[in-house]
């Protein structure tokens, strides 16, 4: 009988990088899915692949979500939360760990690197609210159990409808629906409640409360608002995403 030479140094190598990059995929987290769509979203996954998601797609911890123009965009995450993303807006799962029997483990946090987003927090946000946050540039906003919109300016929101009909000043315009939210930055934090706006010019400039008439709400169409599906899928039927290329 031949007698098998025993692996080499290099195989062994080779498969134990291929279970660490196997298990590093496997540990993502499913954070939620598309539920509604109105155009192209794309999402940048922890493993560097980027792919085109339709309805149904997952979404996961890690994942960089980006709208493109005239694309709204509905999540619905596994705690019961939603977020409504924008025309051209860009959201990072940072974290999204839930839970229904382990209340202690609720971490859920959002980066919006641009653009604007409404969010409705779910049942992390009602049990465990210091677990919920959503980060970015200039402030973090932190909830109360609520229903909230904020847009991140930065000479692209000369499309966005306000009062004064002139374009929104670069910054983070917050606005609470129900609820109430805090806004806190290196500069000093404001709370926010239902019906109020607030501002935030930069990452060193405390939040201000804002006047109804200056305040920036951002909206959304009644068929992504009310839970009125549009759009189609990817690919062939049945496929909920597809890789880019």
């Amino acid at each position: 009988m031949q007698r098998r030479s025993p692996p080499s140094a290099a195989l062994k190598l080779t498969a134990a990088l291929l279970l660490l990059a196997c298990a590093g995929a496997a540990s993502a987290q499913t954070a939620g899915s598309v539920t509604h769509l109105s155009g192209t979203i794309s999402a940048k996954r922890a493993d560097g692949s980027t792919r085109l998601l339709s309805i149904n797609s997952e979404i996961r911890e890690g994942d960089e979500l980006t709208t493109q123009h005239d694309t709204y965009a509905r999540l619905r995450f596994a705690d019961g939360g939603e977020v409504v993303m924008r025309p051209e807006t860009t959201l990072q799962i940072n974290n999204y760990a839930y839970d229904a029997g382990r209340p202690a483990g609720d971490n859920v946090v959002l980066g919006l690197l641009r653009g604007g987003l409404r969010a409705i927090t779910g049942l992390v946000g009602k049990r465990n609210r210091d677990a919920y946050k959503v980060r970015t540039s200039t402030a973090t906003i932190g909830i109360r159990g609520t229903h909230f919109g904020a847009l991140l300016c930065a000479n692209d929101c000369a499309g966005v409808a306000t009062v004064s009909g002139q374009p929104p000043e670069n910054g983070l315009h917050v606005d609470v629906a129900s609820g109430a939210v805090i806004v806190a930055n290196g500069g000093g934090e404001r709370l926010l409640d239902a019906g109020q706006f607030g501002f935030v010019r930069d990452a060193a400039t405390a939040p201000i409360l804002r006047q109804p008439q200056e305040g920036v709400r951002v909206t959304m169409p009644q068929a992504i608002s009310q839970n009125n599906a549009s759009g189609s899928g990817i690919g062939r039927a049945g496929q909920t995403e597809c890789a880019v290329q």
